[in-house]
């Protein structure tokens, strides 16, 4: 579809990716005193029988699938490859230190390791779980799978957890057609603000969108 295409410059391509390497390894150095208590506060939790990282199928580039890797914030009898925002009672299924992480994001650090390995990229439409059937198919439909997804995004900073999934794709598309260095700098920014502040983090059935 025409005017779903990326203006993106084919050198930016190669910029980005570079950019994702650089951005990554440093946000690891940085966070990794975060990593590090992250990690004791899942392993000293009885509660949380498994493994430390929870890893997921998610639609990747080309929907292909790949593993996510998040920080365990969930009791392992919780329903596998399932979106938290259809579950009735998501407070019963997370672990205690779960709801910090999850509210600060601190759980999904570990996914600056999809980004070294090429799964994913810093900035990009998030990466679905494969029970997200109607958000999909819109995804197939408008072309977004031609990128990689990405550990923020611009429908994440735009209501993130409140969007729905024909919204969401509408913002997926904007990113696709305005994709450059300096508007995936402004959703970093962004990003950092939402972070600090919680915004737009909603649980449970009162949205239908997936752990994001």
């Amino acid at each position: 579809m025409k005017d779903n295409k990326s203006n993106l410059h084919p050198y930016y391509k190669v910029i980005k990716r570079i950019l994702d390497i650089f951005i990554a390894v440093l946000a690891i150095i940085i966070t990794s005193p975060v990593m590090l208590i992250a990690s004791i506060m899942v392993l000293c939790d009885r509660s949380a029988k498994g493994s430390l990282i929870f890893k997921q199928n998610r639609f990747g580039k080309d929907g292909k699938l790949f593993k996510i890797y998040k920080f365990r914030t969930m009791r392992k009898d919780a329903p596998d490859e399932v979106p938290t925002g259809v579950f009735s009672d998501v407070e019963k299924y997370l672990t205690r230190p779960g709801k910090f992480l999850r509210k600060t994001s601190i759980d999904e650090l570990p996914q600056l390791f999809n980004v070294l390995k090429g799964d994913m990229s810093i900035v990009g439409p998030r990466p679905l779980v494969r029970t997200e059937e109607e958000i999909h198919k819109l995804r197939q439909k408008n072309g977004i799978y031609t990128i990689l997804p990405g550990v923020t995004g611009w429908a994440q900073v735009n209501g993130r957890d409140m969007v729905g999934a024909e919204e969401k794709t509408e913002y997926d598309k904007e990113y696709l057609r305005r994709m450059s260095f300096w508007f995936d700098l402004k959703i970093l920014l962004m990003t950092a603000r939402l972070v600090v502040s919680g915004y737009g983090v909603v649980e449970g059935a009162e949205t239908e969108k997936a752990e994001s």
